[in-house]
């Protein structure tokens, strides 16, 4: 409520003005009531906030207690972990929360009642005050008779000296009301618009933390589907096991033990024995022996340390006891003792027996191999050299991004300044990189390097992989082959920021340490020569139609055939067909060859035909070189339907060139002549990690070829279940995208969780979809 003072009522000081007064006087009295329970509620919702942050936090610890008691469980460890530290930071923000709010509502709203109210009271004091001594002089005034002239002049002076004040205190009381009126809707809302402010600063907090958060809740939940699953199958078994064991025969109480030399665990036998103490008294002990390491010892509890009976095997005997009054004994004698032990049947003592001796035989025969053994890992053998493939196999499976790509001859430095232990990389060049001459390359722009963390960037499996194909001894091999010729010195890593950005710039934009091809090949860079339209259309009858029909023959077979024998077959068809294709697109057919003999009589291909051959044979460092001397990415081969790299590269079959190519600029959507983009051509082949990755990089699923067939339905004739899924699960997230506009795009997480477990698969597990494939094709 806002009530506003006339000043001209106020200097008439009218009836109507002193009504006003009191209803204000009453409003301010109730707006003062309100603020005060409105502050004493702010306080008591901030103590309780606070004491559900500490009872928080101990829960958070109780957590973190329990993540440390699971420290022999990574999964769990690491979960609890990291909900940990988000409740933390949950309960972090709720303290930023509460004491914004104290500062918000608690201390500006009692600021306001103890200073502008304030005033205002002390202001009505003086009013009244005035205001009765006002009353008392017109009083006086009115009292004094007329004929006492020294008393009229003396109340009539009085009465004007108290109007005059009256009216400057009653004026300043007005003004006082009329700014504590205007002031309080803005001091109120000030304060409530504040405490939204931290309340819409505190769920922005939290949602950002848990967005991180979110990826890694999916996995877990994912991970718990499977576990789950895992439980349920573990339990089947169990129960299964329990229900065989349960038919067995239990007639006989003996336990089927059995001796094993062999045993990946070192221990040969074990179980129950009583043995015969060396007292006084012969008394028999029940304990638990085993055999091991040609030893015979025994413990009574299994953390106790074993007792050795017998230090050498090879050193004793065993023998039967028939001489005491016990039955099922038998003594095991060593040259400093004996050992009388008891079985619990006949058929255990045999069994002990003959472990005992067996063990004795394999000592003998470990003892005479042992030398011909240290002699064998003495010298040298050319097998115990690791080869190149399984030196990168070794690679692919370390524990981190920074560790695999490290391994790399020459990554362990900066390519280009050689500082220790770089955590950055450019994944279109395959190159590490010091935090400096990454921003470096930064400013290059995307198109001559794109700059990942090696620690703070999740990588994925086919990245990595580039990077352990290149590193930065090849990349140099390439562009700083004529460093030495040109008189350049390399910068090092104390150099000045200007000399690294300048020789940066000229190594890989400026290009001018790369060796120079011959000058002939330059009038290879458009492409080659445009065939006769005649020789075109043969051509195209030649290996892409028959790879199609092929492709028909082989699903129907699949679909028809159930047994293991003929889908081995039809998996060898479509091996055999995706061979002949990719051969007969690189080479010219034999009444051709004279049409295209200049790529036969040139010793240096063009850097476009270089590049278009090297993403074929899966050689990275060659399509490096032909990226350096200037082949065009998206090259197009006249001669071979207009085919580019990237269509080379899925028909080599490597989803790592196929990363390469598209990290360095590569159009996923150019077609060849028969209308067949990469997408066309991996589902032809049955290639479902690259399927993937051009879906996951806006390959146009709906472009059709010159039959009018689109990658959906290439891959349901030849009945590829992972294809077809992926494919699906594409179209439907972009239907939905399109249904939903904006508000579609949260959805699209699930369709990128599925793709990269296909990429993780094909990069990772390649023969898991090719197994995929053959049960689906059995079960259709």
């Amino acid at each position: 409520m806002k009530v506003t003072v006339d000043f001209e009522e106020c200097l008439k000081d009218s009836p109507r003005f002193r009504a006003a007064l009191e209803e204000v006087e009453g409003d301010v009295t109730e707006l003062e009531l309100k603020l005060d329970k409105l502050v004493k509620l702010c306080i008591a919702m901030i103590d309780t906030g606070k004491a559900f942050c500490t009872a928080n936090k101990q829960f958070m610890n109780g957590i973190r207690d329990l993540a440390q008691y699971s420290c022999k469980d990574a999964l769990v460890e690491t979960s609890l972990t990291k909900f940990s530290d988000t409740l933390q930071e949950m309960i972090n923000y709720h303290n930023i929360l509460f004491d914004q709010t104290q500062r918000s509502i608690k201390a500006q709203l009692q600021t306001f009642v103890k200073e502008d109210i304030r005033k205002f009271k002390d202001a009505k004091k003086q009013f009244e005050k005035v205001s009765e001594e006002k009353e008392n002089a017109l009083v006086k005034n009115a009292q004094v008779q007329r004929n006492k002239q020294h008393e009229v002049e003396e109340a009539t002076n009085i009465l004007t000296a108290t109007r005059k004040c009256f009216r400057h205190i009653a004026l300043d009381y007005v003004l006082q009301i009329n700014v504590l009126q205007s002031k309080r809707r803005a001091e109120i809302l000030k304060s409530m618009l504040s405490f939204m402010y931290a309340h819409l600063a505190f769920f922005h907090q939290g949602y950002d933390l848990f967005s991180e958060l979110e990826p890694y809740m999916k996995d877990l939940g994912a991970q718990l589907d499977q576990l789950a699953v895992d439980a349920a199958k573990e339990k089947r078994d169990m129960e299964q096991k329990h229900s065989t064991i349960q038919q067995k025969d239990y007639s006989s109480d003996d336990t089927k033990l059995e001796y094993n030399v062999d045993a990946a665990n070192g221990i040969v036998m074990e179980g129950y024995l009583f043995k015969r103490a060396s007292n006084a008294f012969k008394t028999w002990n029940r304990r638990w022996f085993s055999i091991q390491n040609n030893q015979l010892v025994y413990q009574k509890k299994f953390k106790d340390n074993p007792t050795v009976v017998v230090e050498d095997l090879r050193l004793c005997t065993v023998k039967h006891c028939e001489d005491i009054e016990r039955r099922f004994c038998f003594e095991v004698v060593s040259p400093t003792k004996s050992c009388m032990l008891q079985a619990d049947s006949e058929k255990l003592r045999q069994a002990w027996i003959k472990a005992v001796q067996t063990s004795i035989a394999t000592a003998y025969r470990e003892k005479g191999d042992e030398s011909e053994k240290q002699e064998k890992k003495s010298s040298p053998s050319a097998g115990s050299l690791e080869s190149g493939s399984e030196t990168k196999e070794k690679l692919l499976k370390g524990e981190s991004a920074l560790q695999r790509v490290q391994c790399i001859p020459g990554n362990a430095a900066c390519c280009d300044c050689g500082l220790a232990d770089p955590r950055w990389a450019s994944i279109n060049l395959g190159i590490t990189l010091c935090i400096e001459c990454s921003g470096i390359h930064r400013s290059l722009g995307v198109h001559f390097s794109k700059v990942r963390s090696l620690t703070l960037d999740s990588w994925e499996p086919e990245l990595l992989k580039l990077m352990c194909e290149l590193g930065n001894d090849v990349i140099n091999r390439i562009y700083e082959a004529k460093l030495e010729k040109v008189g350049i010195k390399k910068p090092q890593h104390g150099s000045q920021r200007q000399e690294k950005e300048a020789y940066i710039r000229a190594k890989y934009v400026e290009r001018k340490f790369v060796e120079k091809q011959p000058a002939s090949v330059s009038l290879l860079e458009s492409g080659t020569k445009v065939l006769p339209q005649s020789k075109e259309e043969k051509r195209h009858s030649g290996p892409e139609k028959s790879l199609l029909a092929g492709e028909q023959v082989v699903a129907s077979q699949k679909v028809q055939s159930s047994d293991s024998g003929i889908q081995q077959s039809v998996d060898d068809s479509r091996e055999h067909l995706a061979s002949t294709i990719s051969a007969n697109s690189l080479y010219e057919p034999e009444g051709d060859k004279q049409e295209s003999s200049v790529f036969c009589d040139s010793k240096q291909p063009s850097p476009g035909l270089q590049l278009y051959r090297a993403a074929f044979e899966k050689n990275l460092p060659d399509m490096a070189e032909a990226l350096a001397h200037g082949a065009e990415v998206n090259w197009v081969n006249v001669e071979e339907n207009k085919a580019t790299p990237l269509i080379q590269a899925v028909r080599g079959g490597s989803l790592v060139t196929c990363e390469f190519l598209l990290q360095n600029g590569a159009n996923v959507n150019i077609r060849d002549m028969k209308g067949r983009g990469p997408l066309h051509h991996a589902t032809v082949l049955g290639h479902t990690g690259q399927v993937c990755l051009f879906l996951k990089r806006g390959a146009n699923q709906h472009a059709t070829d010159e039959d009018g067939k689109d990658p959906l339905s290439i891959a349901v004739e030849a009945a590829n279940a992972d294809i077809v899924t992926l494919l699906r699960l594409a179209r439907m997230n972009e239907e939905m995208r399109e249904s939903e506009g904006l508000y579609g795009q949260p959805g699209d997480e699930i369709y990128q969780d599925i793709f990269r477990d296909f990429s993780q698969m094909a990069s990772n597990n390649p023969e898991k979809l090719n197994r995929f494939q053959q049960s689906d094709s059995q079960k259709s």
